[in-house]
């Protein structure tokens, strides 16, 4: 009788909710009162009877009552120079992009031959793209035509934290001296190994650069794998959002203090009704080498992969692609924490290296008007292009006037 008793409650539920959603003409008792909204609004959603609306009318009246502002379009464009597609060569994740005596700088992953997974021998072998990398720059003057520079930041000696690869790198400029955050790996480079973050610093952006001798950001160790070591899968626990990898750092000057976002990878990773489990995170430091500090609020966001983040009006923008459900959407804070949609756009470039001499204050997206991306040729070489963006206010046919 005991079991009987407690399963009658969610019978009943369940009877309930059925009989409401199989009848054609909704119950009075389903009904909701939308008497407030005003004609006008549902004009402009293309609603004709308030006292009967779908589920996708009802979750249009919640929309966020913006503006087309954050809306853009994006095209992409192959480079000229060293930066040209180059056989054999790995050339990714550009970083921002700053101009210095003339000349635009950017930094990015560099390694050479194909990738052979992890079926191999992962000792000597290369497991993914942007394995065995070294973190090299190029220069010009235009945006268009480059020069590659040669290597900025190498991998450690054998032993250190980053021996195996150094890539996905990002610049901040602050009061004269030059950073480089990115990703490092130890060997060996196994399906289980955690990312962490390193950073280097210079007094030019020629280098030298001098590496800090320990990560400034780690995974949280908090989850717990099961079986064999060959399964990134598999786990008794999962951990905080980024109990596997850190990737894919930015550090923006904000408010006084040092926001470095970065993506967060989760032991035992889903794949979800959005894809990946891939969210952002930030950790907070006084001092541009930290140490830095994870918010309390993370994860800071419910899709992403590589951060793209600016300031704009007082906040953080963050353009966030390819993973989860708010995947391919911009966002804003007014506090670097606490985001909010703006937009949904189409075709994002992956990877994305702004053009931080940008006015970024004169619209949200004017950062966005140029840049850099990288692009698949193959799944064993990438290479790096341009982007150009517009904003988008209205759709017309060929010859007609908007």
């Amino acid at each position: 009788m005991k079991k009987i008793f407690y399963a009658l409650p969610i019978l009943i539920l369940i009877v309930g909710l059925s009989s409401c959603q199989n009848n054609s003409e909704t119950k009075e008792c389903c009904k909701e009162d939308y008497s407030s909204v005003s004609d006008e609004e549902l004009d402009h959603l293309g609603i004709t009877n308030r006292d009967f609306m779908s589920a996708a009318s009802k979750r249009a009246l919640k929309w966020p009552k913006i503006g087309n502002e954050w809306f853009v379009e994006f095209a992409v464009t192959d480079l000229k120079g060293d930066l040209a597609y180059e056989e054999g060569i790995v050339r990714r994740d550009p970083s921002a992009m700053i101009k210095e005596d003339g000349k635009y700088y950017v930094w990015y992953s560099r390694s050479t031959g194909k990738t052979d997974g992890f079926a191999g021998d992962i000792e000597n072998e290369k497991v993914f793209p942007w394995d065995r990398c070294d973190i090299w720059y190029a220069t010009s003057e235009d945006g268009i035509t480059w020069n590659e520079e040669g290597p900025a930041v190498k991998r450690g000696e054998k032993g250190a934290y980053d021996d195996r690869s150094v890539f996905t790198v990002e610049i901040m400029v602050h009061e004269g001296k030059y950073y480089l955050c990115y990703q490092t790996v130890k060997s060996p480079y196994n399906v289980r190994v955690k990312n962490q973050v390193g950073l280097a610093w210079a007094d030019s952006p020629n280098g030298p650069w001098t590496k800090s001798e320990e990560p400034i950001l780690s995974p949280a160790d908090n989850g717990v794998w099961e079986g064999e070591a060959d399964n990134r899968f598999k786990v008794l626990k999962k951990g905080d959002f980024d109990s596997h990898k850190v990737h894919d750092p930015c550090i923006i000057p904000f408010k006084g203090q040092f926001y470095l976002y970065y993506k967060g990878e989760q032991m035992g990773e889903e794949i979800t009704f959005g894809g990946r489990q891939i969210r952002h995170g930030v950790a907070i430091a006084d001092n541009p080498r930290g140490p830095y500090v994870k918010s309390k609020y993370n994860p800071i966001s419910n899709s992403g992969h590589e951060i793209c983040v600016w300031p704009y009006n007082g906040g953080i923008a963050s353009l966030i692609t390819t993973d989860g459900p708010e995947k391919n959407t911009m966002q804003w804070s007014p506090d670097g924490i606490n985001f909010e949609i703006m937009s949904v756009i189409p075709g994002a470039p992956h990877a994305i290296g702004l053009n931080r001499t940008a006015d970024n204050e004169k619209e949200p997206t004017e950062i966005l008007r140029w840049g850099l991306t990288h692009e698949y040729m193959n799944y064993n070489y990438q290479y790096i292009r341009r982007f150009t963006s517009q904003r988008k206010t209205s759709h017309t046919a060929i010859g007609e006037d908007s």
